[in-house]
């Protein structure tokens, strides 16, 4: 007797990807023009069957003409869908939007700006399929096109995060990354104003893997991210990391009070000694006041930061809200200016 062969799947993996877009207009067409021979069944190396099934461009309200882009892609391309937000609210509040109108088996998560290589989705999905991940990043293989200073401060902050979430997941964060749909429609259900995309699915995915990929440069734009805002990606990194934030500001504080004991301590036994005789002590004073004063403002500085996202999650406040195509609403009527002189004759019978 022969043992049965186990059956195998015959389907390909269907792929939605996601386009958060805030400055696309000279980039993406190029970028979508790259997912279209996609549209075929593909196999990767590993034998794997898969298939781009929608390219979904979320529209988050950029400076640019990104919007006539959009509605000329969606009009020609079967495979591709406007999502459209309510307002600008961010590239990551834009990508659970993406998210949660995918449809795909697998989710996949890209840049506007063309450094992400559309034939990498094959590698990631082996990847993905290989170590069974329901998270996969594509890692560099090569420097990020930022600039030095730019890959050197988000090293810096993914190893804080790292450090805070004792994970090592922090230090691979990419927003080049193939999720399982299930993963990605999930979060993006139940993630709360604020929170940071990736930190958000490693509460629920049982494990996430890296894949080498070589990053391309980006296209003909400047980027959409400035000081300002690469500081409050970092912040709200931090903030949802968890509660070890408040931990520390507790360690800061215990530190703080030792050391006021010890040198409470020393100048006791500087003045039984005589050591401290004739010291006016302004100076020290001075030093002690504001450091411990720096570190109770930066400390009520970090509890009012969790204060502030919990009172935005209690209030409702929405991560994003999905519309729709606000050409086709009431915003998006012209007005017809009446002719300046009515026609003379008689008025022709409307019945």
């Amino acid at each position: 007797m022969t043992l049965a062969q186990p059956e195998t799947n015959s389907t390909p993996h269907r792929i939605s990807v996601v386009i958060p877009v805030y400055q696309g207009e000279k980039t993406l067409v190029g970028v979508v023009n790259e997912l279209l021979p996609y549209r075929e069944v593909s196999t990767t190396k590993g034998g794997h069957d898969y298939v781009v099934s929608e390219v979904l461009l979320v529209f988050d309200h950029g400076p640019d003409n990104s919007a006539a882009v959009i509605r000329s892609l969606t009009s020609s391309i079967d495979i591709v869908r406007g999502v459209w937000l309510s307002r600008n609210f961010g590239q990551h509040a834009a990508t659970l939007a993406g998210m949660a109108s995918a449809g795909g088996d697998w989710v996949v998560t890209m840049d506007e700006d063309g450094q992400h290589d559309p034939a990498a989705i094959a590698d990631l999905l082996d990847t993905a399929m290989a170590e069974n991940a329901s998270v996969t990043y594509a890692m560099p293989s090569n420097p990020a096109p930022h600039g030095v200073l730019r890959n050197m401060a988000s090293k810096s902050a993914k190893r804080t995060v790292r450090f805070l979430l004792s994970s090592d997941d922090a230090t691979s964060y990419q927003s080049f990354r193939l999720v399982t749909g299930e993963v990605a429609r999930s979060v993006a259900a139940y993630a709360g104003h604020g929170v940071y995309l990736d930190v958000a699915m490693g509460w629920i995915a049982d494990k996430t893997a890296t894949c080498p990929v070589m990053l391309r440069e980006e296209g003909d734009r400047r980027s959409g991210y400035r000081l300002r805002s690469l500081l409050s990606h970092f912040w709200r990194m931090v903030i949802s990391s968890g509660t070890r934030g408040l931990r520390m500001v507790s360690l800061v504080g215990a530190v703080f009070a030792l050391a006021g004991i010890g040198l409470a301590i020393y100048f006791v036994i500087a003045y039984l000694t005589g050591h401290g005789a004739g010291q006016q002590g302004w100076t020290s004073t001075m030093v002690v006041l504001l450091v411990s004063t720096g570190a109770i403002l930066f400390a009520l500085g970090v509890i009012a930061e969790y204060v502030g996202v919990n009172v935005n999650m209690a209030m409702g406040k929405p991560a994003y809200l999905i519309v729709s195509d606000p050409a086709l609403g009431p915003l998006g009527k012209t007005v017809h200016k009446a002719p300046a002189t009515l026609p003379s004759g008689p008025v022709a019978d409307a019945g």
